[in-house]
C-alpha cells in the first residue's frame, strides 16, 4: 500500500502529462476502442479528468472497506460501454506504460510489481461485479416531462421502459443520441415510485454538450440512456440527529431522502441547509417550505449571497451558518454538491467537531489469491526470475502487442 501511495504521489505532480499519454498509447495500440470515447476536445478533456479521479478515489481508499463495492459498481455501471476482458487489458497495459512514463527514475521494478498487482484486483473485482449484475447494460427511458428554471437547471421527468432499481440519494449515468458516446451521472431526485418515474436534476456547464442538451433541447418523447444506478449516500437510520448541506442541483439526492423520511418519518431531529449562489436558483423552495410547514422533525436554513454580492459570499455565510449551529460531534451530516464544495465543508466540519466516519458524501466509482504457492503473494525476487502473465493482460493468450 505504501509503495503504491508514495508512487501515486510522483505521478500527481504530472497528472495531466500521465493521463494524456494513457489516452494517446491506448488509442495508437487499440484503434478499435476510439469510438467508444467521445469525439470532442473539451468532452475528451472532462474523460481524462475523470479517470484521474478514479485513480485518485482508488488510492485513497486502498485501505477503506468502500472500496470493493465502489469497485463492483464501477464494473457494473461499465457494462454500459460493452466492457470485456480485452478492454481491461487494453486499459492495464497502458495504464502500465503511462505509470512508467510519467515517474521517471522513480519507476523500478518494485514499484512496477506494485501496480501490475494492483490493476489486477482492480479489474478482478471490477468484472466480477458486471459478471454478477443482473441487470440490462442500460436502460432505454423517455422524456415525460421537461421543466426549465432559468437558463441553466432543468429537472426531467424519465419513465424507463424495463425497471429500474434505485434508491433514495442514488445517481445514475445518462446518455443522448444527440451526444454519442458522452455518458455524465446526474443525482435521482425522488425516492421509488409505483410507476418507475424518475427526475433528474441537470445544472448546465459551459461547454457541456450533454448537460445543454439535457437542459435547453430536450423535450417529452426523446429518448435517453440510463446507466445503473450507483453510489453510497443512503440514509443511515442511527438515531443521531441529522444534517443535510446541499449546494445547487445537490439538492435532487437530499430531495430523494427527505421524500422517503416523509413517508417514514425519522425518530430524530434533522436540519437541512440548502446553498445556492442567488436567490433563483432556489428553484425547490416551494416544495422545501411545504416540507418545513408539514414536519416538526425538519428545520431549513437557506443560505444565498446578499443582493449584488459574489456567489462565493454563499460559501462564507455558510461557513457563519455552520459555526454557529453546534452539536457537531453528536450529527451524522450529508454533503451533496460540486467537489469543490465537499470537500472543503468536509473540512470544516471536521475542525467543528464533527466525526469523520459519519460525514457522509459519494465521490460524478479484497484482496485477490496471490500467484505464489499456496496463493500467497510472490516475493520480490520470485517475482522477477519468473514473472506471471496476469489474464488482464493478455486474456487472449496471443502475444501481447509491443
Amino acid at each position: 500500500m505504501r509503495i503504491l501511495k508514495s508512487s501515486f504521489a510522483v505521478v500527481e505532480r504530472r497528472a495531466e502529462h500521465a493521463v494524456k499519454f494513457f489516452y494517446s498509447h491506448l488509442f495508437w495500440h487499440n484503434p478499435e476502442v476510439r469510438d467508444l470515447f467521445p469525439a470532442s476536445f473539451e468532452d475528451m478533456e472532462r474523460q481524462r479528468d475523470r479517470l484521474f479521479a478514479a485513480l485518485t478515489h482508488v488510492i485513497a481508499h486502498l485501505e477503506n472497506e468502500t472500496l470493493v463495492p465502489y469497485l463492483r459498481d464501477l464494473g457494473r455501471d461499465h457494462r454500459k460501454f460493452l466492457a470485456g476482458p480485452q478492454h481491461y487489458a487494453a486499459v492495464g497495459t497502458s495504464l502500465i506504460a503511462a505509470l512508467a512514463e510519467t515517474s521517471g527514475e522513480a519507476w523500478t521494478p518494485l514499484v512496477e510489481k506494485a501496480w501490475t498487482e494492483a490493476y489486477q484486483v482492480i479489474a478482478d473485482t471490477m468484472m466480477a461485479g458486471a459478471a454478477t449484475s443482473e441487470d440490462p447494460p442500460w436502460w432505454d427511458a423517455e422524456v415525460v416531462r421537461h421543466l426549465q428554471y432559468g437558463e441553466d437547471i432543468g429537472v426531467l421527468t424519465l419513465r424507463p421502459h424495463a425497471p429500474f432499481r434505485h434508491l433514495p440519494g442514488q445517481y445514475t449515468s445518462v446518455s443522448s443520441a444527440r451526444v454519442p458516446t458522452t455518458w455524465r451521472t446526474y443525482s435521482i431526485g425522488n425516492a421509488p415510485r409505483p410507476d418507475g418515474s424518475l427526475d433528474l436534476h441537470v445544472s448546465r456547464i459551459e461547454r457541456g454538450r450533454l448537460s445543454t442538451v439535457l437542459v435547453r433541447e430536450s423535450r417529452p418523447g426523446d429518448m435517453l440512456r440510463l446507466g445503473a444506478a450507483g453510489g453510497q449516500l443512503a440514509f443511515r437510520r442511527e438515531g443521531r440527529p441529522v444534517s443535510f448541506i446541499a449546494a445547487g442541483t445537490g439538492w435532487a439526492p437530499v430531495r430523494a431522502m427527505l421524500e422517503d423520511l416523509a413517508h417514514h418519518p425519522p425518530d430524530q431531529d434533522v436540519r437541512l441547509f440548502v446553498v445556492a449562489r442567488d436567490a433563483a436558483h432556489l428553484y425547490d423552495r416551494p416544495l422545501i417550505d411545504e416540507y418545513a410547514a408539514a414536519f416538526g422533525w425538519l428545520s431549513v436554513t437557506y443560505i444565498t449571497p446578499a443582493p449584488g454580492q459574489h456567489r462565493e459570499q454563499a460559501t462564507d455565510r455558510l461557513t457563519t451558518a455552520l459555526c454557529n449551529r453546534g452539536l457537531w460531534p453528536d450529527q451524522d451530516v450529508y454533503l451533496s454538491g460540486p467537489p469543490l464544495f465537499i470537500q472543503e465543508t468536509a473540512c470544516l466540519l471536521e475542525d467543528l467537531g464533527a466525526h469523520p466516519g459519519r460525514i457522509f458524501h459519494d465521490s460524478v466509482p479484497a484482496t485477490g489469491k496471490g500467484d505464489g504457492p499456496n496463493g500467497r503473494p510472490l516475493g520480490f525476487g520470485e517475482w522477477f526470475l519468473n514473472r506471471p502473465s496476469p489474464h488482464w493482460h493478455n486474456p487472449s493468450g496471443r502475444a501481447p502487442r509491443p
